[in-house]
């Protein structure tokens, strides 16, 4: 069984950056495709960016492209989301998860999920 744990949320205010992290246990995150999720208050969870099992196969949603950075460290079987020039409309709880099927944007193609982290942004 994999577990994922996400961690580096906060409180920022608009322009500012944040790095997110997520920590696998149980499973090897090469061995993974690991996406990126993001849910707001009343909104269904929204695709943010996939990092395949390869460094350089990543996909960005156009709304972070630019902005947010997809990284890891398999030393330390973590991912990275650094977002920069945060926008009010980044607020959510953000998710990672691992699955098999790169590129998906689909929560669907995903078996394993971090319980979230809150990424408020205020304007």
């Amino acid at each position: 069984q994999v577990q994922l744990v996400e961690s580096g949320g906060g409180l920022v205010q608009a322009g500012g950056s944040l790095r997110l992290s997520c920590t696998a246990s149980g499973g090897t995150f090469s061995m993974y495709v690991v996406g990126w999720f993001r849910q707001a208050v009343g909104k269904e969870r929204e695709f943010v960016g996939v990092f395949g099992r390869n460094d350089y196969n990543k996909h960005y949603a156009d709304s972070v492209k630019g902005r947010f950075t997809l990284s890891r460290d398999n030393a330390e079987n973590t991912v990275y989301l650094q977002m920069n020039s945060l926008k009010s409309e980044d607020t959510a709880v953000y998710y990672c998860a691992a699955g098999q099927t790169f590129p998906s944007t689909s929560p669907a193609s995903y078996a394993y999920w971090g319980q979230g982290t809150q990424v408020t942004v205020s304007a």
